[in-house]
């Protein structure tokens, strides 16, 4: 799989690609992100990526040549299954829409700033439209960072233990069950003795359960679905 990310600010999302499971990935060759900088197609001298909008209003909007020249160009070296980008008016984003994005092949991310993006940028490349929650944050990248994460983790070969991915909250629209490790017991308090007995059939039926308990009291509209 290929992700390409691109935002005015990649910092904020190199930090993230550095660490844990997402570099793993990258370095066992299962996924390949790159970052990649609107300023670097910003007009004149001083490299402009955002202007005033029209109708008056505050905030700056990210221009449509930079994010135009850049796209174009990643579309004549690379082939997208979905341009996405990042918006508090998107879809917002479920495990079944990270479960379907980990299947492409090839995925472009890009993270809105200021007011967002001029919306002929939208009208014209853009296939999906995704946001995490409701609520707005200063760009686009950490919701990018978070819709990585959730992808790549599910790519085959990337966490040890595949199983363990199907058995996460929001999968089958059940919240996951409690988990414990050792001691046994502590301070007083003590791993259900169902899970200490080795009888797996047992086992999965406790979870199950449990799953059905939590979704119930605190996600009953998982339930509906």
């Amino acid at each position: 799989m290929r992700i390409d990310i691109v935002s005015c600010q990649p910092g904020l999302v190199e930090g993230f690609l550095s660490q844990s499971i997402v570099k793993n990935a990258m370095e066992a060759g299962k996924v390949t992100i790159e970052m990649h900088d609107i300023r670097t197609y910003g007009i004149g001298n001083y490299r402009q990526i955002d202007d005033y909008q029209y109708g008056g209003g505050a905030g700056m909007v990210l221009m449509a040549e930079p994010l135009a020249k850049l796209i174009r160009d990643l579309q004549a070296r690379h082939t997208y299954d979905e341009i996405i980008y990042m918006t508090p008016d998107g879809e917002t984003f479920q495990q079944k829409i990270a479960n379907r994005l980990s299947l492409k092949n090839g995925i472009m991310i890009i993270c809105g700033h200021y007011k967002g993006i001029d919306q002929r940028i939208r009208d014209m490349f853009v296939t999906m439209e995704i946001s995490i929650g409701d609520y707005v944050l200063s760009g686009g990248e950490i919701a990018a960072a978070v819709v990585t994460d959730a992808i790549v983790r599910l790519i085959p070969g990337v966490i040890n233990d595949e199983t363990s991915a199907l058995t996460d909250s929001f999968q089958d629209n059940l919240l996951a069950p409690p988990v414990y490790t050792r001691p046994a017991d502590f301070e007083g308090h003590k791993v259900p003795e169902i899970l200490l007995s080795g009888n797996d059939k047992l086992i999965q039926e406790w979870r199950l359960e449990k799953s059905i308990e939590r979704t119930q009291e605190r996600r009953p509209d998982l339930l509906d679905k």
